[in-house]
């Protein structure tokens, strides 16, 4: 059996959305739907929250994930990149408990409609394929193609020059973009590289309903009356 650590990363700080990874969503703090689909996928060895913020690791504990350690306050800022989260994670888990995963899964709690089956979905495709990782997609929209750029005078141009201007959606090509629910890599790239990408790294695609990322108060709102309304269609 192959390790697949999951880690959850939630800083204290959001400019955009203040406290977002503790703000309530369907009656539960938004990082505990992470939490949950990652417990309730059984192919993860753990799950890890890494968090510089004390209220974050009471409500991590209470749904069940592991908060071995505190994330640095340098690597919690605005201006850093995930990377250097993920190497201290890696680097801490090593040294401190000698433990190595085969495969790193970074799960965002900002997309909290991703499922236990989603997890499960994507690890299965790495094995299948000794992916060096997979990342999640869903289809692009609007289209690429329906996109405009504005010009200093105010007029639009296409932002990428097509052949046939005309096209209509049913002949429009196959268009993705990543979703951010899932990021799944082998530590040896994430460590050389600070990357989830290489010519090995596959796609596993999410439909549209699935792929909702919380950035505002709005995409919230939107989530909650999802989660209510799928709650109340199952007779919860």
């Amino acid at each position: 059996m192959i390790k697949v650590l999951g880690l959850i990363p939630a800083r204290g700080g959001s400019k955009g959305l203040p406290h977002k990874n503790v703000l309530p969503l369907a009656g539960k703090p938004l990082i505990a739907h992470t939490i949950e689909a990652a417990l309730g996928s059984g192919v993860l060895d753990r799950a890890i929250v890494s968090t510089d913020d004390e209220e974050i690791v009471r409500i991590s504990k209470g749904f069940g994930a592991e908060t071995p350690f505190i994330r640095p306050p340098q690597l919690a800022t605005d201006q850093v990149s995930i990377y250097p989260a993920i190497t201290h994670c890696l680097q801490w888990l090593e040294e401190h408990e000698g433990y190595c995963p085969d495969y790193l899964m970074l799960l965002q709690p900002t997309s909290p409609l991703r499922t236990s089956e989603d997890i499960i979905n994507a690890v299965n495709l790495a094995v299948a394929n000794d992916a060096d990782g997979v990342v999640s997609l869903c289809q692009a929209k609007p289209h690429p193609y329906w996109s405009k750029r504005v010009e200093r005078s105010g007029t639009m141009a296409d932002f990428i020059t097509q052949q046939d201007p005309n096209y209509h959606r049913q002949s429009l090509p196959d268009a993705y973009a990543v979703n951010g629910a899932i990021y799944l890599a082998k530590p040896k790239l994430l460590l050389e590289k600070d990357s989830f990408y290489s010519d090995r790294t596959y796609a596993y695609i999410m439909p549209e309903e699935r792929s909702l990322d919380i950035d505002t108060a709005w995409d919230l709102q939107l989530a909650d009356l999802i989660m209510r309304e799928e709650k109340h269609r199952d007779g919860y």
